[in-house]
């Protein structure tokens, strides 16, 4: 008896006492964005964390916001590229260690462009590289970190630019372009600045890269986990024709560059069976948009109506949609706003709650109507 009690107070008491709704609602209602704060300078990600607001802003900054104050928390503008889709791009904190936090961005050396996945140690604000990589082009950066349930740092990677993928990172697995990335920060492995977990799919494979978890992706530029269920939402930037939701699994290939959401890349002639690769949950033509904006399962208590829906947006029309997911299909879609905005991100915050950030400088609060 006292070890089960040992077992329920450790394990399962903290796991239920979050603010997680945990049965997904049966429908989706409407909603409405409540302004909360304005005046950000090209705002690319935002994050609520022990009480405190964190916006990035993409020409390399980090604000923190604490009730009417905000200070800088990093400034590296003068050392970056954020022309385009470059930039300061993706925060992450330690999930045990509130001292240590981890950035994503891009540089320019001697002409070349590389990502950069850095770990920030505070208060001296330490910087140790944990991985820098090299884009062949300008664009399809990928950019967003974020720390799964077990405790791992997932990290997305565009497909290194141009179109149709010409060097074929996506299917290739001796690069890291066009994949999720899983690696241990707690960890040193093999003359690395981070390990590599012992069940990511391609250990020991020869010709492959051990930290991949995921590929055959895009521009995965966000994604996120469902707290409660554990889902690995990805929203995957398409070409010409597709903007796609994926759920990640371990291994996974999602098609591209051979396929565009659910239907063969038009202008790509490489064999295309669709049967190979795994297909998206979701996805919308440019008649809905033209870049796809990934986001967050709303898991707050305020808004329990709420519970389960899973918000994604896109950043050129400004549309937001809300669906339910219940592990084999989507079961509830619903076009919940058509704004002017030009959507960067969603973010959450430790009480569950969603926020769109608007790349021309405001953040909102996703609320019921």
């Amino acid at each position: 008896m006292i070890v089960y009690i040992l077992f329920f107070l450790i394990f399962v008491l903290p796991v239920y006492s979050k603010d997680f709704c945990r049965k997904d609602t049966r429908d989706i209602p409407d909603i409405i964005l409540k302004p909360l704060y304005k005046g950000f300078d090209k705002p690319v990600f935002f994050l609520g964390k022990s009480g405190k607001f964190y916006v990035v802003e993409q020409e390399g900054r980090i604000k923190v916001i604490e009730g009417n104050r905000i200070r800088i928390l990093l400034d590296i503008s003068e050392r970056i590229e954020n022309r385009g889709e470059k930039g300061l791009l993706g925060l992450a904190f330690h999930p045990k260690d509130p001292k240590r936090f981890y950035i994503h961005y891009t540089v320019r050396e001697n002409s070349k462009l590389y990502s950069i996945i850095s770990e920030v140690t505070l208060p001296k604000k330490r910087e140790r590289v944990l991985l820098k990589i090299y884009q062949p082009f300008d664009n399809h950066n990928g950019g967003h970190l974020e720390f799964g349930p077990d405790g791992y740092l997932y990290i997305g990677l565009g497909d290194g630019g141009s179109a149709n993928d010409p060097l074929n990172s996506g299917q290739r697995l001796d690069t890291l372009l066009g994949k999720i990335l899983r690696i241990d920060v707690d960890k040193v492995s093999k003359g690395r600045n981070y390990g590599v977990p012992e069940d990511n799919p391609f250990v020991g494979v020869k010709g492959a890269r051990e930290e991949i978890w995921a590929y055959g992706l895009r521009n995965p530029w966000r994604f996120s986990f469902d707290p409660v269920k554990g889902y690995l939402y990805v929203g995957d930037v398409g070409q010409n024709a597709r903007e796609e939701v994926n759920i990640v699994r371990n291994g996974g290939n999602y098609g591209w560059r051979v396929m565009e959401g659910s239907i063969c890349t038009p202008g790509v002639k490489d064999p295309c069976d669709p049967s190979l690769y795994e297909k998206p949950i979701w996805e919308y033509g440019r008649k809905d948009g033209i870049a796809i904006i990934g986001g967050y399962v709303y898991r707050g208590k305020e808004f329990p109506e709420l519970c389960g829906v899973y918000f994604f947006g896109d950043w050129g029309t400004g549309k937001i949609w809300g669906l339910i997911y219940d592990g084999k299909k989507v079961i509830k879609h619903k076009l919940l706003v058509d704004s002017d905005m030009m959507i960067s991100s969603f973010g959450t915050d430790d009480a569950g709650n969603v926020y769109v950030v608007d790349h021309r400088g405001g953040i909102y609060k996703i609320e019921v109507k």
